[in-house]
């Protein structure tokens, strides 16, 4: 076997991982919306006057943190055609995937409200506000900038965590990795490769986090 580097080579599986870079951004993207979303309502939820509902989705919440990833995966893929539930493995990774990061996320929502000042929940309740308006006009617009970075290193995360996708087929960025080192019985460029997207995608996104977030708390003065 060849170890030296293959310039042909990686010009040619090149344009199969550029593709395959395309379909992990959207997995990582759709997973991240279905986890802001959820991990939202999982917050909100924790905080409601019905304690049977808050210990239910807190103890869901426990649950979904403290099992592997990849484990959620598998459930929601092949468990859930016993239960008539029969996914693609690209819906399936990306439930799961949203699943999974919207625990994580409910935990940021949850230290965002709770750095909002009690004397702003008694201003809303003397003016005779609803809990829906007050955590829509009052609440979540200053829970959310606390918030930033912590959602900016999920959202790093859910991306480096694609791969998983690969145990169910998900033409990802080392699932096609994997396929080009078993056709061509070469991996130390497709996986090197695969490496350097990662960071050339990373390394940007966790700057703009933090760029975005320091600019966020200059507007509002913290």
């Amino acid at each position: 076997m060849r170890f030296e580097w293959d310039w042909d080579f990686t010009l040619e599986i090149l344009p199969r991982l550029l593709v395959a870079t395309g379909n992990t951004l959207l997995a990582a993207g759709t997973g991240y919306a279905i986890a802001v979303v959820l991990g939202l309502v999982f917050a909100l939820a924790q905080r409601t006057p019905w304690r049977v509902l808050t210990v239910v989705v807190r103890e869901i919440v426990e649950f979904i943190r403290s099992t592997p990833l990849v484990l959620q995966i598998f459930f929601v893929f092949y468990v859930g055609p016993q239960f008539g539930i029969r996914l693609s493995p690209w819906t399936a990774g990306m439930i799961a995937i949203g699943l999974h990061y919207s625990a994580y996320l409910s935990e940021v929502y949850r230290g965002g409200i709770e750095s909002v000042p009690k004397g702003q929940w008694e201003a809303c309740r003397a003016l005779n506000m609803s809990t829906r308006d007050t955590y829509v006009r009052i609440v979540i617009p200053q829970a959310l900038p606390p918030s930033i970075a912590g959602m900016g290193n999920y959202l790093v995360g859910i991306f480096k965590d694609t791969p998983m996708l690969s145990v169910i087929g998900v033409a990802e960025l080392l699932h096609t990795a994997n396929a080009i080192g078993s056709e061509n019985y070469r991996f130390l460029e497709p996986y090197t490769l695969v490496g350097v997207i990662f960071l050339a995608i990373s390394l940007p996104a966790a700057g703009f986090v933090r760029l975005f977030e320091a600019r966020v708390r200059r507007k509002l003065g913290l």
